[in-house]
């Protein structure tokens, strides 16, 4: 069975950096894409940041600049640098990813979620 554990949330002040990671394990043949997204209360879910297996990234204009996204193929893990944090980032942030099992089976996978709260 394939697991999404993420960690690295926390409180941080207005201003602060936090680096968030998601480790995939279980019986994976590869990873496609990864992904980040975030959750406020009383908000949709949106994508914050992407990136495929070759690297290319997509981030949501109002995280741009600030946070980037990265992946280690070989742990089967991706990351989230969040730096210049504000208050309107506060969020529960989850990540996905496309994993292929047993050689042929693609599904999506989510994380439990971690929270990331800004706020002097």
């Amino acid at each position: 069975q394939v697991q999404l554990v993420e960690s690295g949330g926390g409180l941080v002040h207005p201003g602060g950096s936090l680096r968030l990671s998601c480790a995939a394990s279980g019986p994976i043949t590869t990873i496609n894409g990864m992904g980040w997204y975030r959750q406020a209360p009383g908000k949709p879910r949106e994508t914050v940041a992407t990136i495929s297996r070759d690297g290319s990234t997509y981030y949501i204009d109002s995280v741009k600049g600030r946070f980037t996204i990265s992946r280690d193929n070989a742990k089967n893990t991706v990351y989230l640098l969040m730096n210049s944090l504000k208050p309107e980032d506060t969020a529960v942030y989850y990540c996905n990813a496309e994993i292929v099992i047993y050689g042929s089976h693609l599904d999506d996978y989510w994380g439990q979620g971690t929270q990331v709260t800004v706020s002097s």
